[in-house]
């Protein structure tokens, strides 16, 4: 029998695959636990239709993730940090606070899970942080970091 699985089944298939199962495992664990339903071809369509849509959002969100890491390459955010003596900053600038930083001066709201940091900034100057918007897209933000 065919089967639509509507869940991820370990060592059968994911979410939206078309599986042949036997009778009895369709009838007995598949339709009666709703992990999946018949391949009719009502059922076909539906699943035609819904992999059409995911993958026109997934396309949508693309290009979106695109047009923004764009518009970051060409952003500047400026951030300070208290220095004492001999330029010697006392604490550092993390993810949150260029992610505070880039919404309160650009108006962008982006995740602070999203800037990739190696180690947070300690110095004052200019910096280049990777920002992952999208599985496939990584923008370069300017960061620049004056004493005070």
């Amino acid at each position: 029998m065919k089967v639509i699985l509507l869940q991820d089944v370990k060592a059968l298939g994911k979410k939206g695959d078309l599986v042949e199962v036997s009778d009895g495992y369709a009838r007995n664990f598949i339709l009666p636990k709703k992990v999946g339903i018949e391949a009719n071809g009502s059922n076909m369509n539906d699943l035609k239709l819904q992999k059409a849509n995911e993958e026109k959002v997934a396309k949508e969100q693309l290009d979106a993730a695109k047009q923004l890491a764009e518009e970051m390459d060409k952003m500047k955010v400026c951030l300070t940090i208290k220095a004492g003596e001999n330029g010697r900053s006392f604490g550092s600038v993390t993810a949150k606070e260029i992610s505070a930083a880039l919404e309160e001066q650009y108006g962008k709201k982006i995740d602070k899970k999203k800037i990739q940091l190696k180690d947070a900034i300690k110095n004052p100057g200019s910096f280049d942080v990777p920002v992952k918007l999208h599985t496939k897209v990584t923008a370069q933000l300017k960061v620049e970091v004056d004493a005070k």
